[in-house]
């Protein structure tokens, strides 16, 4: 393991090797599309179309929205109902589910018995819901991941990278900050919904800090309405996660910033005892379009006689569309046995589900009253 002042001084060229892609299989499955939205014309299909993979069949209930897609995409089969986009599979398909998290249950029912499949996050509304959907995968024995695909950025692959090789220390510090201009009416099954900003979008950085810090021991949270987006349940949340005396983890995000691009912020930042990487995230800063996602690391020298000096690494793609390759990829290599892991699993999601349901509970409670 390289010690972190050699890292600090060999700069990118002693990183270069850090991985910031997925591992593709070796034998790619075809894919059959369940929805063509906005997420799977923004990211999916692109990212799909840059791994190499093979969309076969695609159903939406907006039949005219999936036969667009498809004219824009060279898929060649366009199923009216779900039950012929079952029928015209390919064999050893997977299918790449894409609906409102309420719809999942029904899709799901209607896959064959031991499909491989993966559901588009969030796993149901809530986690009642969220357990009804594992029991269902278990009991229909599917293959089943869902697509919280922020931990294959190509810029949290290089942290993780960096992390993995000793180079920052002992991790004891993740903050998550997004202050933007979110164009929620993209989405028009969000309106009127309870939920929206936790599990529709925060659920992404939650289980990105699972991923790096484990379990937590609880949540402190508070998520509230906007003034001017009074037909969306809350977009605006500040969450602090229990990890004892000496770790800390908060996300703090803010939709509703409609004061042009200067004060807007995306970024995810690690801070350990050797060294820090802050990635910006930049598809919430001009959505779905994004600005380019960048990485900077800072590494402290031997003995600390040296300046800290921040670098920036040259990135191989961004969050939108690229880290979409990473979930697909993880399920097409475990369902051929090229790898135990499955890193959001349906099993793991759920525990993700957990951790945002003990978020929406802590707002709910409310604040410790002041007294005196």
């Amino acid at each position: 393991m390289s010690s972190p002042s050699t890292l600090l001084r060999r700069g990118i060229e002693g990183l270069a090797d850090v991985a910031q892609r997925p591992v593709l299989p070796g034998r790619p499955r075809p894919i059959v599309a369940v929805g063509a939205g906005a997420v799977v014309r923004d990211a999916h299909w692109p990212a799909y179309r840059r791994a190499g993979f093979s969309v076969a069949c695609v159903h939406d209930v907006a039949i005219e929205r999936a036969r667009a897609l498809a004219r824009e995409f060279e898929v060649p089969v366009v199923a009216p109902t779900l039950a012929e986009a079952v029928a015209r599979a390919p064999a050893g398909a997977v299918f790449d589910v894409a609906v409102p998290a309420g719809a999942i249950g029904a899709v799901l029912e209607q896959l064959p018995d031991g499909a491989a499949v993966l559901v588009q996050k969030p796993l149901g509304e809530d986690l009642r819901q969220a357990r009804a959907l594992v029991e269902l995968c278990r009991r229909k024995r599917l293959l089943a991941a869902v697509n919280l695909q922020l931990r294959f950025a190509p810029c949290l692959m290089f942290a993780r990278g960096l992390l993995e090789r000793g180079a920052l220390g002992a991790l004891h510090d993740v903050e998550v900050r997004v202050t933007c201009d979110m164009p929620w009416q993209r989405w028009t099954f969000l309106t009127g919904i309870p939920r929206v900003e936790i599990v529709y979008h925060s659920i992404h950085y939650v289980d990105l800090v699972r991923s790096l810090l484990g379990e937590p021991s609880g949540v402190y949270c508070k998520s509230i309405k906007h003034p001017k987006q009074a037909q969306l349940a809350s977009t605006r949340t500040a969450i602090v996660f229990d990890y004892g005396v000496s770790r800390r983890a908060i996300i703090t995000t803010n939709h509703g910033h409609q004061f042009g691009p200067r004060h807007q912020e995306s970024y995810v930042k690690l801070e350990g005892t050797e060294g820090s990487v802050r990635a910006l995230l930049g598809v919430n800063l001009d959505y779905p379009r994004g600005r380019p996602d960048e990485v900077e690391y800072c590494v402290l020298g031997g003995g600390g006689e040296a300046a800290p000096e921040w670098l920036r690494a040259p990135l191989v793609g961004d969050w939108f569309p690229d880290a979409f390759i990473g979930t697909m990829a993880s399920l097409m290599r475990h369902l051929d046995g090229e790898t135990d892991e499955l890193p959001t699993s349906v099993e793991d999601a759920l525990r993700t589900m957990a951790v945002v349901e003990a978020c929406y509970e802590s707002s709910a409670r409310g604040a410790t009253p002041v007294s005196g």
